[in-house]
């Protein structure tokens, strides 16, 4: 029997859903009916609109000491095949040469690379800030606090006030992967367990920071593991507050230890958007990240509980090293006509969801006016035509 009924009860009652909700939720047969919930509880806090932005992505390392058997990005040390690691001027000159000037964030994730200094990583926010000072810097992850924190001696804390100093504005939300000890212990023993992710987006949020949390999906977990994760964020966000979005993450299982497991579905793709906007009661947006899940998951999971999707994205290369097929970016143009399609209002944000532009809602799907223009085209050229047969 359905567990929905008693779900959408409690909800409508204001109750908060508990591990065992979260389960049935991850259990439901009926996609459809789990996704109308989800979207109720999406539509209940922002209604038609769906957030985008102009962003790039840059990796300034792909050097990494820790060995995730779900990566495809990391190489282990300098100057193994494929090893990167970019000078100063060329991340600089990345920034400077972006060719869009509504360009509002940078989003920066990195390996570990054990040879580099902290203040390198200290000048190259300072250099981005006098190159474009408009821009957010969104760079390192939990992950990346703790290991510089480690490696460095110094507290959560410590790390963030210098790296604040030199122009950080906020963090993104990648290492989370999964936060139960039995999987991530696994999967990615040899960096920052759970507890230590979640310190250091504490440590950002008691600075007044925001952050973003996600979850990566659809390798060894079970439900559980996922229920046990969005309870942990929960409780995070209960504590600390500041996360602002989460992210659920597509396995994609090229080019790493795990490519003999099959990648998740698009059911399960949607089924995950939408358990993860009734569990995180606490966290405004969720975001379907179009890179991992792919653009027609990603447009169809704004009716499944998804309220946000990304942004433009230029120059992403974690997921593709790791088999993803999707551009290397999209234009506004493009995120505009897939928030139409999909029914739904385009609001352009800022990193922190200050609303930049909030443009019309489509007269009609775009594939309609499609048609219309082409119906339009065949009259017009019918009329030219038999005017010169006349």
């Amino acid at each position: 029997m359905s567990a929905l009924p008693r779900i959408g009860a409690k909800l409508a009652a204001g109750e908060r859903l508990d591990g065992d909700d979260g389960l049935a939720l991850f259990m439901e047969p009926d996609l459809l009916a789990l996704g109308q919930l989800a979207n109720a509880e999406r539509e209940r806090r922002h209604g038609d609109r769906t957030f985008f932005n102009v962003n790039m992505r840059y990796e300034a390392t792909n050097v990494c000491e820790a060995s995730c058997s779900f990566c495809a990005f990391a190489k282990l040390e300098e100057g193994a095949p494929g090893a990167h690691t970019a000078t100063h001027e060329e991340a600089w000159k990345a920034l400077a040469e972006h060719p869009d000037p509504k360009l509002t964030e940078l989003h920066m994730v990195n390996g570990l690379h054990p040879g580099l200094p902290f203040e390198w990583y200290e000048q190259l926010l300072s250099g981005w800030k006098r190159v474009r000072p408009e821009v957010h810097l969104k760079c390192f992850t939990g992950v990346e606090i703790h290991y510089f924190a480690e490696k460095f001696g110094m507290s959560h804390t410590e790390v963030l006030t210098r790296l604040r100093a030199a122009g950080l504005d906020s963090m993104p939300g990648g290492g989370a992967e999964i936060l139960h000890p039995d999987v991530r212990g696994r999967i990615s023993n040899d960096k920052a367990d759970g507890e230590q992710y979640l310190a250091a987006h504490g440590a950002a949020h008691r600075l007044g920071m925001k952050t973003n949390c996600t979850m990566l999906y659809g390798h060894i977990e079970t439900f559980e593991h996922r229920v046990d994760h969005l309870l942990r964020l929960r409780a995070q966000q209960e504590e600390t507050g500041g996360f602002q979005c989460f992210i659920p993450l597509a396995f994609h299982n090229e080019n790493n230890s795990l490519q003999k497991l099959p990648e998740p579905t698009a059911v399960d793709d949607l089924r995950t958007i939408a358990v993860s906007r009734l569990m995180l009661d606490n966290i405004d947006h969720i975001k379907a990240y179009w890179v991992s899940m792919g653009i027609d998951t990603a447009q169809m999971a704004l009716r499944f509980g998804a309220d946000d999707l990304d942004g433009t994205i230029v120059g992403e290369s974690i997921y593709h090293s790791a088999g993803s097929t999707v551009p290397m970016g999209l234009t506004r143009d493009a995120l505009v006509r897939l928030i139409r399609e999909a029914g739904r209002i385009p609001v352009e944000r800022d990193t922190e969801y200050g609303i930049v532009e909030e443009l019309p809602r489509a007269a009609r799907p775009e594939a309609a006016m499609k048609v219309r223009e082409r119906n339009a085209e065949k009259k017009s050229l019918n009329v030219l035509s038999t005017g010169a047969a006349s």
